[in-house]
């Protein structure tokens, strides 16, 4: 299948599993333990109905958002995902010229394999950094220091791996610390030649370039994702160091990974200037909600104003309707593009991006929005007296009030 006869982002994903070995499509595929919230993220959006309105010019149409002072192109972007660089060589620089491209963001992943200060200038006014905290205060101080340097439109902290997660494909197929090349794992590997030679062609298992300046001189590429390994997960880390981060950046400051509505607020009293609301892609605890089951709460306590982006599990343009009918600003998704640069390198990737925004385009024309600004609740089909309620009337009947009171 050529990339560009893909017609949804699961041709891409199957796209990608015939290039990739299981070890490499399993990491980018799998989530924690049994995988419910896999299924429960996906199952979410599932439960909401979009309304249509008919008899409107709908002939002009705009998806167009702004983000921390800029305009993209449509509500969509790249959520941070690391090792791209082990499914293809420089995915990373990839997803940065696709994301510029389609003139959205690319939220560049500290444990990426490309650096902060090789990725920006392919991008600069799309890439943006996201930092995990570690327990090197030091260490987080030069992060910090590095993207005031750098200027990445905003800084991202994601506070949701305190520890890490069961991940059981990834312990089956041997994706562990050290990484273990075991027979089987070679052998199957065996049937995906074009992965393969990469792989020996570029040395084996890539740089983490952005954690490469805290190693020893002369640090191989395991060495480095070992210093990582000691480093993260943190689980000390706390408000005291989003405040810390608050003080000491200048720019705009987003929080990844919170869930709970008073986690918000306390957010939004630190000077977080928005939230991405995520489960980490179903990746860490798998009993979490998904994020658009908890999305009308998050609203409600941060007031109409602050930008909130949904992340995990989003995978049609509908989609990011139904998210900002429920209140976020924008969506992101990573394993669509991963599978995308797996697949074509920069076009797979492009072609995800193009393929969400064509769909929200769709969408919008079809429910009569011409204008994804002035989606809300009312497009969302509301269950009539005696129906099993949804999500979509919970935001009417009790999320807009609380907003409402909370801007006061």
């Amino acid at each position: 299948m050529n990339i560009q006869t893909a017609i949804n982002l699961d041709d891409l994903r199957r796209l990608a599993r015939r290039r990739l070995p299981r070890i490499a499509f399993d990491f980018i595929d799998g989530g924690a333990d049994d995988e419910r919230c896999l299924r429960r993220n996906r199952e979410a959006f599932e439960r909401h109905c979009l309304l249509p309105r008919y008899l409107r010019d709908v002939s002009k149409r705009d998806q167009s958002v702004t983000l921390f002072g800029r305009s993209y192109a449509s509500p969509i972007g790249i959520s941070p995902t690391g090792l791209a660089g082990l499914f293809r060589p420089d995915a990373d620089l990839m997803l940065a010229a696709a994301a510029r491209e389609a003139n959205v963001p690319f939220l560049l992943s500290s444990a990426a394999n490309a650096s902060l200060e090789d990725a920006l200038p392919i991008a600069p006014d799309h890439v943006w950094f996201q930092m995990y905290c570690t327990s090197n205060e030091q260490i987080n101080d030069d992060l910090v220091a590095r993207a005031r340097a750098a200027k990445p439109r905003v800084l991202v902290v994601s506070v949701d791996v305190p520890v890490n997660s069961n991940r059981e494909r990834n312990r089956r197929n041997g994706f562990s610390r050290p990484f273990r090349m075991t027979p089987g794992v070679v052998l199957e590997a065996l049937g995906h030649p074009g992965w393969v030679l990469r792989y020996l062609r570029t040395g084996g298992i890539p740089m983490m370039r952005n954690w490469k300046p805290y190693a020893p001189e002369g640090a191989s590429a395991g060495e480095v994702a070992d210093l990582y390994g000691t480093l993260t997960p943190a689980p000390m880390v706390n408000w005291d160091h989003i405040r810390r981060i608050r003080d000491a950046w200048p720019g705009a400051l987003v929080v990844k990974g919170l869930m709970h509505p008073e986690d918000a607020g306390e957010a939004v009293r630190l000077g977080v200037d928005g939230l991405v609301v995520s489960n980490h892609g179903g990746r860490q605890l798998d009993a979490a909600p998904s994020p658009l089951d908890v999305l009308p709460q998050m609203r409600a306590s941060v007031g109409e104003d602050l930008p909130i982006i949904l992340d995990s599990g989003v995978r049609r343009g509908s989609d990011i309707v139904i998210a900002r009918c429920l209140g976020a600003t924008s969506a992101i998704f990573g394993r669509p593009t991963l599978f995308g640069v797996a697949a074509a390198g920069q076009a797979g990737a492009a072609r995800a991006l193009q393929l969400m925004r064509n769909e929200v385009d769709m969408v919008m024309a079809q429910i009569g929005c011409r204008n994804f600004s002035e989606l809300d609740a009312s497009y969302l089909w509301t269950p009539a007296p005696g129906q099993p309620q949804t999500t979509s009337s919970t935001y009417e009947t009790a999320v807009r009030p609380r907003v409402r009171a909370v801007q006061g």
